[in-house]
């Protein structure tokens, strides 16, 4: 059985030493609003009857607002 986004996302907030307040900083670079029950219930074990299953658009959120922390934002292109 491979990963789930969960799983994914739990590896990414250790590897990077995140907090929630640091997670909930990062999506708001992407206007992405997320809070901390939101994130406690993805962070609990699949058993917890509060558990809450982290979407494609969740991860992907997060991704994109972590590389706006990590890289900057994007250059504009000229024309």
């Amino acid at each position: 059985m491979g990963l789930t986004n969960n799983d994914v996302f739990k590896k990414l907030r250790v590897a990077h030493k995140l907090r929630d307040t640091d997670i909930i900083d990062i999506c708001k670079l992407v206007d992405f609003k997320v809070t901390k029950s939101e994130l406690g219930a993805i962070f609990r074990k699949e058993d917890h009857p509060k558990y809450m299953e982290c979407g494609d658009q969740f991860l992907r959120n997060f991704l994109n607002g972590l590389i706006i922390q990590l890289r900057g934002p994007m250059p504009k292109k000229e024309k």
